[in-house]
């Protein structure tokens, strides 16, 4: 988990600016920290963090920049980031200083999704918990920017941070003293297969996981397009495991001291993906303990709240299940885990104060809403939640029940309660083949597996006709009761019911008959009929 407060805006630029971002208007050294990066929708009223980013994903008009910008203003957002090149008018350029938020641009070839992740890892918006800044070697514990910045700063040369796969994990500024491989490297946060291979057939890869010491690739003669500068690359070790490496590029080879420096800097290096690696699996557990906790209620639900930033604010409940029918166990935790991992990041998408962790076998997800209408929020976590599964698709089997709006922690657990009502029904196939549910649309099915919980408990048996209609079926291998309950589905259309069972109507009119002679039954009186649908679905086995 990453504990460091939030980066400013000044940070950001100073991170990313000259490859990723530019400040086009605006006051770049704004103080206080960015709360978080939100994604421009016209079709939706935004749902902001405090002093947000936002990225104007299709904004180009110049009217719509400029409502844009006001409408940010009434946020409190820190900055507006279009696609470059941002042609800058008079009406713009008021509108930026009258809200006082910052006009920035990013770099044409850059995918805004590029941007949404680093920026999420270097402002760590997804912090849990109270506890205060951890430090490693006097840098921010997890911060691999900060970390690159002062390798730069040691042996005076760009540098990126890089794991096994070749991808940037992180990079230092001053990128524009480097070569047009290393900023299309950045820009996709891949070193681009042809200088990979490139490598990799020079057994540059090889040489580098083998060795303690720095090694110098120098530009080859027969270099692809924009490889021009020298690189020093120096492995990322924790013991026998390589965790990725360090790449400068560079003018010529380092000398001996600085050679030493970038060696103590992989150690450096080694001790922060280590934390960030156990980060993730502490924020998993305390997310999960937390949400656990909320979803409880009691005295510590509110505190539990608090801390996943929810404090006061409705939310509707999701429960999401796996359905793993004829799956290994350990391939369907497996499954439980990778949903719910979705299913927080898709959450995070959607606003940036959701909550999502799997909590025993099921993945709960936290949605804020507003608090004028709970139909509103219901069908919003609805919509939330079959895009979810719509972008799942069908590789994993998964169903997802809604609770109602929850608008304190006092109604949650009832809230967690209804979700899982809802959940249960569609994992037991009784949903209509729904794949989500609000309990409002499977409202009597839960009911029924509720009754055969008690029925269950409490051992009871069939007992009148239904009982009578079993014991003939047993000693006589007959169809009465298969033919009373398709006769009782129909709602007595006897040719709909003999067809159901694939028989001659005569010869369903002739069961009819012989089962009402059989088990006393009255088929024109409507109770009798009520009472043996209730034990056919609640009490009786399933014909077979």
């Amino acid at each position: 988990m990453n504990l460091r407060p939030h980066a400013s805006l000044g940070r950001v630029l100073d991170d990313l600016g000259g490859t990723l971002l530019d400040l086009v208007l605006g006051d770049g050294e704004r103080p206080g920290g960015i709360g978080g990066v939100a994604i421009h929708d016209p079709l939706d009223e935004p749902a902001l963090p405090q002093h947000a980013l936002v990225l104007g994903v299709g904004l180009a008009d110049d009217g719509e920049v400029v409502q844009q910008l006001h409408s940010l203003a009434r946020h409190d957002a820190a900055g507006l980031v279009l696609r470059a090149p941002v042609t800058v008018t008079a009406a713009i350029t008021a509108a930026v200083e009258e809200t006082g938020v910052a006009l920035l641009s990013l770099a044409r070839g850059a995918s805004w999704a590029q941007l949404a992740a680093m920026l999420r890892s270097l402002l760590a918006e997804g912090d849990v918990g109270d506890a205060q800044p951890e430090t490693l070697a006097g840098l921010p514990s997890g911060d691999l920017f900060a970390v690159a910045n002062a390798i730069a700063a040691l042996i005076d040369a760009p540098v990126t941070i890089e794991d096994r796969r070749s991808r940037v994990l992180a990079f230092s500024g001053r990128q524009d003293e480097a070569d047009p491989s290393r900023v299309e490297t950045i820009l996709g946060r891949q070193v681009p297969e042809r200088f990979s291979r490139m490598l990799a057939d020079r057994g540059v890869f090889r040489e580098l996981y083998r060795s303690e010491q720095p090694v110098y690739v120098d530009r080859p003669a027969e270099s692809p397009d924009g490889f021009m500068i020298p690189r020093v690359a120096v492995a990322v070790r924790a013991g026998d495991e390589v965790l990725g490496s360090i790449w400068a590029a560079v003018s010529e080879p380092l000398t001996p001291d600085r050679t030493q420096a970038l060696c103590d800097a992989a150690r450096l290096v080694a001790l922060h993906l280590l934390r960030v690696r156990a980060g993730a699996d502490v924020e998993r557990r305390l997310r999960a303990d937390l949400l656990s906790t909320a979803l409880e209620g009691g005295a510590a639900a509110r505190e539990a709240l608090s801390r996943l930033g929810l404090a006061d604010q409705p939310v509707v409940v999701l429960a999401l299940a796996v359905l793993g029918t004829g799956t290994a166990d350990a391939e369907l935790a497996a499954d439980r885990q990778r949903l719910s991992d979705g299913l927080a990041m898709h959450l995070s998408a959607v606003h940036p104060r959701c909550a999502a962790a799997l909590v025993g076998d099921t993945a709960y997800g936290l949605v804020p809403v507003t608090r004028d209408a709970d139909a509103d929020g219901e069908r919003r976590a609805l919509r939330i939640a079959k895009d979810f599964l719509d972008r799942v698709g069908e590789r994993v089997r998964a169903v997802v029940g809604i609770g109602p709006v929850a608008r304190s922690a006092a109604e949650l657990p009832e809230a967690r309660g209804s979700a899982d009502r809802a959940l249960r029904v569609l994992r037991s196939g009784n949903g209509a083949g729904r794949r989500v549910a609000l309990l409002a649309d499977v409202h009597v099915e839960a009911l029924l597996l509720e009754l055969q919980d008690l029925v269950a408990a409490r051992g009871d048996r069939p007992t009148g006709p239904v009982a009578r209609l079993l014991d003939y079926d047993a000693r006589h291998h007959a169809h009465l009761v298969e033919t009373l309950r398709a006769w009782l589905d129909a709602f007595g259309d006897v040719i709909a019911a003999s067809a159901a069972v694939h028989v001659h109507p005569n010869t369903f009119r002739y069961r009819l008959r012989r089962l009402a002679e059989v088990g006393g039954f009255d088929m024109t009186d409507p109770e009798a009929r009520f009472a043996a649908m209730l034990q056919l679905r609640v009490v009786a086995p399933p014909t077979t």
